[in-house]
């Protein structure tokens, strides 16, 4: 039905959502426009300026990175909420559409979002510290009733290998136990140690400006050192299903796993975080534009 309410030739084919399926990701076409990906450049700079237009419902300007914190791998949570350009972006309704064919689902909304910098390397004090740790999005979204979430990582520029582009293990999605690892963890060898019981390969991208990687929730993923002479610019769009909500879920220690979008929602009826809330976590498919 997706493809009804959206250009077709845009859209992951029948062959593309198999290999979605089988493999974890998938890497789309050139679907946004260049002045699309232009604004949200200077959305980014005017967010590390500081110059935004909106509060988040907390009342912070931002959260995540700020100019004291240094020339260091930059991340920085919510930007489409208070910056325009980032959230025409983020808002995009071929992205949701993508994410809602691959996923197989109806309805699409917000999860959340992160702005992310990796400097280059070589104008860096230490090698190795900037590269984004091996990790799955699933281990971090215990909160979340759906396992069927997804990420459109999408740069603003041409990406490949030298850049520090995106990595994946292919299939890892599939893997029957969870796998813990490290978003913060830049030792890029802590794969090595899930070799002695599987076999797996690692899959580098390469994504040109306008296109995107859609990942599985539980699809291993990461990023090596930026070896270009520039910085590698982008942002992670997690997408929720329609169907989504709160769980509360208990961590080994005996706490209840919590989110930081949990402090940005409205609550329900219950008095828990409600996913739904249109002000943080809107519906991006079918398009409201």
């Amino acid at each position: 039905m997706t493809s009804l309410r959206a250009p077709a030739h845009l859209l992951p084919t029948d062959e593309d959502v198999e290999f979605f399926r089988q493999h974890g990701y998938w890497i789309s076409g050139r679907i946004i426009p260049d002045e699309v990906i232009a604004a949200a450049e200077r959305g980014m700079a005017r967010l590390y300026a500081g110059d935004v237009d909106h509060r988040l419902p907390n009342g912070e300007s931002q959260h995540g990175w700020v100019p004291a914190h240094g020339d260091v791998l930059r991340k920085n949570d919510y930007a489409s909420l208070v910056v325009d350009e980032l959230a025409a972006l983020v808002r995009h309704p071929l992205i949701a559409a993508c994410a809602a064919r691959l996923a197989g689902v109806e309805e699409v909304r917000l999860w959340h979002d992160q702005l992310l910098y990796k400097p280059a390397e070589r104008l860096l004090p230490e090698s190795g510290q900037v590269n984004v740790g091996w990790h799955t999005d699933r281990q971090y979204w215990r909160t979340c009733a759906s396992a069927n979430m997804l990420t459109a990582w999408v740069p603003f520029h041409d990406v490949g290998a030298a850049e520090g582009s995106v990595s994946f293990v292919p299939g890892s999605h599939r893997w029957d136990e969870d796998v813990v690892l490290n978003f913060f963890d830049p030792d890029l060898s802590t794969l090595d140690r899930l070799r002695a019981d599987r076999q797996f390969e690692v899959a580098v991208t390469e994504i040109p400006k306008g296109a995107m990687s859609f990942h599985h929730c539980r699809t291993i993923h990461g990023s090596g050192p930026n070896l270009s002479h520039g910085s590698r610019r982008s942002i992670a769009i997690h997408l929720q299903p329609g169907d989504n909500h709160f769980v509360r879920h208990p961590l080994p220690n005996g706490e209840l796993a919590r989110h930081g979008l949990d402090s940005l929602v409205r609550r329900t009826a219950d008095g828990d975080p409600d996913y739904s809330d249109p002000a943080v976590c809107p519906r991006l498919w079918p398009s409201q534009q």
